[in-house]
């Protein structure tokens, strides 16, 4: 008697690649459905089928750029989360579910037009700019684009930093990147060039010094803000000591945050 066929996953798409950076965090690529469009900076619910039979679904940023011909995606690796636990052993071949429905306010059409865009990011809170910085319209909207993103340990940034590092190069991108994007990596931890929390650096004025700008100010600037609920809470508040105000897909202003999160 012939066994019974395993039961096909739900929206699945095909994992291609992996990438572990650290014990804690992982890349990786999966096919992209033929109809999938999204803008740059939105996330799309991804995950497995639970132990129940279930889909166990969690909101993930889309790393890779509108442009590209597969998704990508950045995680953390939780010991003990429901699904981060299990998706961290993803093999290329595997599949995974992915709802093709992207949403999310880290968008450029929720940002009013301006000069300067600054992206603020911890931790994996940087995969939608991933996104963004490798999007053509970015460098079409702004003159000059600020990626500030911080994390405890030096190894920890590696992901962000190799993305900006091969930007210049990139065959479809580096044209329009040129010298319009500027990278301020920080650890809080491990001693590295250069430390501090974003907020510190942004209420001492140290990064405006370092790379040489004027203060925020709502004429010219625009942000995005990933991170922890307790980060976005005080990257709010400064941002609107500047005078900048929170946008919407409804009703663009000067910043916006994103309140979706992985395990």
């Amino acid at each position: 008697m012939n066994a019974p066929a395993a039961k096909a996953l739900p929206d699945a798409q095909t994992v291609t690649s992996v990438r572990h950076w650290t014990d804690r965090l992982f890349s990786f690529r999966v096919t992209r459905p033929r109809s999938l469009r999204f803008r740059s900076g939105e996330f799309v619910m991804i995950g497995l089928m639970g132990e129940n039979g279930k889909p166990l679904l969690r909101a993930y940023s889309i790393a890779s750029p509108s442009w590209d011909e597969e998704l990508e995606f950045y995680s953390i690796k939780v010991p003990d989360g429901p699904l981060t636990s299990r998706l961290q052993h993803i093999q290329p071949g595997d599949e995974i579910i992915l709802r093709p429905k992207p949403v999310g306010t880290l968008v450029l059409d929720a940002l009013l037009p301006g000069k300067r865009l600054w992206l603020f990011a911890t931790g994996t809170g940087i995969a939608p700019f991933a996104s963004i910085v490798r999007d053509p319209e970015t460098y079409e909207r702004y003159d000059e684009v600020i990626l500030m993103h911080t994390c405890r340990d030096a190894a920890e940034l590696d992901y962000g930093r190799e993305l900006v590092e091969s930007l210049p190069e990139d065959p479809l991108i580096g044209e329009f990147v040129g010298d319009k994007l500027k990278y301020y990596p920080t650890t809080t931890r491990e001693e590295s060039p250069r430390m501090g929390r974003i907020t510190d650096n942004l209420k001492s004025g140290k990064v405006f010094a370092d790379i040489g700008t004027p203060p925020i100010s709502p004429e010219t600037d625009r942000a995005m803000v990933c991170g922890s609920l307790a980060f976005n809470h005080d990257m709010k508040a400064i941002l609107e000591g500047y005078g900048l105000r929170e946008g919407a897909n409804s009703d663009p202003a000067e910043y916006v945050v994103e309140k979706a999160f992985v395990d």
